[in-house]
């Protein structure tokens, strides 16, 4: 057993993204297809651990704690760059998205279910293997695994939920840049220019760019960054069993949106956008690297042929309605084609994971506000409520017996 703490964890996550980078810059496939850097190294070092666990009985442990702070502050930093304003402008895009993703959340069920049905398995396994994990992340699908097993009695649910949210995450990262690629190149896409780009309105599109960023900045943006754990923390216990109950990461992204907007409608203080975008993508890099190097490989090893199967169609099912929903619903033009990689992400595995693809994607093609601004509200915002909805309706169907 080789244990690694805090700081050995974050040195090794670092140097995962390094890894990373040098992946991409010696592969020209990976860069053509837009593979994030995190993906990259990080399921190189998960492969590594998984390989080191078989052949020679090691088993590597990392230290996880800062990986859940590291999303929280990804999350407070997606609120506070969520000008309410600027967010109007997106609405109806916004609007049309959410029904394109609860789109998804149902054929995944519907999918899994009838999967299941054909192998001859519990109907609830083929719901367990889908929006509930897949679009949902680990965080959902460990709580309605708790309900699986506790009112339907599937064995191991907790196991199988972990397993699935992990293949999604996986495959997430890996058919989002392809898909958006496929459509850029078919369709010979552009991004449209925008009068008043800033380096403010593209900050989160392009991670890389160099841009001025005080000190003070910085350390005003932390304080704002901790403010929204706290409060968000706070609120995610307050409402913990309650009707409205929420993920705590969604309390942390909804604080984020309304200290940005109460500052600065009162004019009490202007949020840093520089400083936001790059704390929010420091912590987005690191999140991503410690999440992928600690994947537990050998979990998705034992996964049995049926889960497999449903999991394995799922990913598929997900590329072709990016491809053929998402892309012609929102409008068959380079931006759809950017929410379209942004889909897959979220759709199977998490919105840091969408996040991570969009910008492997604008970084090499051009920026899409649009995607940007509507992606981290729909993905980290709506669709968990959207999602609990359509769960709760599926477990209505008298199948389960």
């Amino acid at each position: 057993m080789v244990s690694l703490d805090t700081q050995e964890t974050l040195m090794a996550a670092c140097l995962v993204l390094l890894l990373g980078r040098q992946i991409l810059a010696r592969t020209p496939v990976l860069r053509t297809y837009s593979i994030p850097e995190p993906v990259a190294g990080g399921l190189l070092v998960a492969l590594l651990v998984f390989a080191m666990r078989s052949l020679s009985h090691i088993e590597v442990r990392f230290d996880t704690g800062l990986q859940t702070p590291l999303m929280f502050a990804f999350f407070a930093t997606i609120g506070l760059n969520a000008d309410l304003s600027a967010l109007k402008s997106g609405g109806r895009a916004m609007v049309i998205f959410l029904c394109v993703v609860a789109g998804l959340l149902i054929m995944q069920d519907a999918l899994g279910i009838a999967l299941a049905w054909m192998l001859g398995q519990e109907r609830i396994l083929g719901l367990l293997g889908a929006s509930v994990t897949l679009s949902g992340g680990h965080g959902t699908g460990a709580a309605w695994a708790k309900v699986f097993a506790e009112r339907h009695g599937l064995a191991a649910a907790t196991e199988i939920a972990i397993a699935c949210a992990t293949f999604g995450l996986i495959l997430g990262g890996l058919i989002g840049g392809p898909v958006a690629r496929f459509l850029i190149t078919r369709y010979r896409l552009t991004p449209r220019p925008e009068p008043g780009d800033t380096a403010d309105t593209t900050a989160f599109e392009q991670p890389k760019a160099v841009r001025p960023i005080t000190p003070d900045a910085v350390i005003e943006t932390v304080a704002l960054i901790a403010i929204c754990l706290a409060v968000g923390s706070l609120l995610a216990s307050w409402s913990n069993g309650k009707a409205f109950e929420l993920p705590a990461f969604v309390w942390v992204l909804f604080v984020g949106v309304m200290l940005r907007n109460v500052l600065t409608i009162r004019g009490w203080y202007e949020v840093s956008g520089l400083a936001v975008s790059m704390l929010g993508n420091v912590s987005l890099s690191l999140f991503l690297a410690m999440a992928l190097m600690s994947l537990r490989l050998w979990d998705l090893a034992s996964l049995a042929l049926p889960l497999v199967v449903i999991l394995a169609v799922q990913s598929i099912a997900m590329a072709a309605y990016a491809m053929f929903v998402t892309f012609r619903v929102m409008g068959r033009n380079y931006d759809a084609a950017v929410l379209a990689a942004g889909h897959c992400g979220f759709g199977l595995g998490a919105t840091p994971t969408a996040i991570a693809n969009m910008q492997a994607i604008t970084e090499r093609f051009g920026p899409s506000h649009l995607a940007f601004l509507v992606v981290p509200m729909v993905g980290a915002f709506f669709i968990d409520i959207a999602n609990a909805i359509v769960i709760k309706l599926f477990l209505l169907l008298p199948i389960y017996g």
